[in-house]
């Protein structure tokens, strides 16, 4: 079977709500997420911004309620072990999912827990955060209280600092269903128990959360490839390809422009036309991320202006028929947000008007007055 790149284009731009935006208001906030496949939520503010984004008339408020007073939405330890929006309700999918995946271990044998001490942990994590919400300095307390003092002990080298024993857990913590982040508390990061909002959470089977995971991959970002979905789990690639085997009958591969992906059998369903339309996405946001062939999704310049190696997501990028075509960045100052858009070719009328009515929008979405200029971004990438 074969599609071109802007049939492919089309189809990723409909489903990630960035063709048009999703109406349903509040109520699609977890939809959109979950067609998204999570939402990026390490710089909070750009995970707010993305989902907000692809539903008409909401706002970065409505993304906060979901998560703090709804609870339809849940901050937490996503894809690649970094900090994602998901829906509350698919954790038992996420869980069971990416517990399956092969976790690497980056810290020394004098360093790292043993598997028995990560249980351990884990199992002391569940019973503190069962009904509370703690900062970092209160969970080390309570887990060298209830784990035992080595849990605690400083010895695990991050950001120029040591952090206790038991950090190297917390995504395990996550993907086991015992660890989700609270609500901030002033400036500190609380973690909390997700099933205080999902009783009874039980992480999924995790072989068949792997392949339904798969799927919804496919159906977001596909046609794709095992190395493809390798890099947006940070995963081996052998494991990646094993897994695209167990599911081969399922799956139908597909001809794009001379480039082999595979998609979910008979999910070919593209929009009539070409791809239209200019967007503003923020830091990290999945549909970067996530998309693939990088040269075709980055072509050109775009590879050496907005991505950091081969990782995307470290600047915002300017996103032009489904192709990143620029970078951009976002100053505020009270009211006022200073928006700066780096066009890496010449915008036509038409594609200025579309801009500044995103200018306007991203303004509106984060409660500011907006300020455009076009012309060169200084802001180096995002760690």
């Amino acid at each position: 079977m074969e599609l071109t790149w802007a049939q492919v284009r089309a189809r990723r731009l409909e489903r990630h709500g960035l063709a048009a935006p999703v109406t349903g208001g509040v109520d699609a906030i977890p939809h959109v997420v979950r067609a998204m496949c999570g939402a990026h939520a390490q710089v909070m503010v750009a995970g707010e911004l993305s989902v907000a984004l692809r539903i008409a008339g909401a706002g970065r408020a409505d993304v906060q309620a979901a998560l703090w007073e709804r609870h339809t939405l849940v901050k937490t330890f996503g894809p690649r072990g970094t900090v994602h929006l998901l829906p509350t309700a698919d954790l038992p999918l996420w869980t069971g999912a990416l517990s399956e995946v092969p976790a690497s271990t980056p810290f020394d044998e004098d360093v790292r827990m043993t598997p028995e001490q990560n249980e351990a942990v884990i199992e002391g994590i569940g019973t503190v955060l069962a009904d509370a919400e703690l900062a970092v300095d209160e969970l080390t307390e309570a887990l060298g209280d209830t784990v035992g003092p080595w849990a605690a002990d400083r010895v695990m080298p991050a950001f120029q600092d040591l952090w206790p024993r038991w950090r190297q857990a917390t995504a395990l913590a996550a993907h086991r269903g015992v660890l989700c982040f609270g609500p901030t508390r002033g400036r500190k990061v609380t973690y909390t128990s997700p099933r205080r909002w999902l009783p009874g959470l039980v992480p999924a089977d995790g072989a068949a959360a792997v392949e339904e995971l798969l799927r919804r991959y496919l159906h977001a970002y596909g046609p794709a490839r095992p190395r493809d979905l390798a890099q947006w789990l940070a995963a081996p690639r052998g494991w990646a390809g094993t897994l695209f085997d167990r599911l081969a009958g399922e799956l139908e591969r597909v001809d794009v422009d001379g480039i082999e992906g595979w998609v979910v059998a008979g999910d070919l369903d593209a929009p009539l036309g070409q791809p239209r339309g200019l967007r503003l996405l923020p830091y990290f946001d999945a549909y970067a991320v996530g998309s693939h062939p990088r040269e075709r999704v980055f072509p050109g310049r775009a590879a050496e202006r907005a991505l950091a190696g081969t990782q995307a997501g470290n600047f915002p990028v300017l996103l032009l028929d489904g192709v990143v075509a620029g970078v951009w960045h976002q100053r505020r100052a009270g009211r006022r947000l200073a928006v700066t858009v780096e066009p890496l070719a010449e915008l036509s009328p038409a594609h200025r008007g579309e801009l500044a009515a995103q200018v306007d929008r991203v303004a509106e979405i984060l409660g500011g007055t907006p300020a455009l200029t076009v012309g060169p971004v200084s802001v180096g990438p995002h760690a």
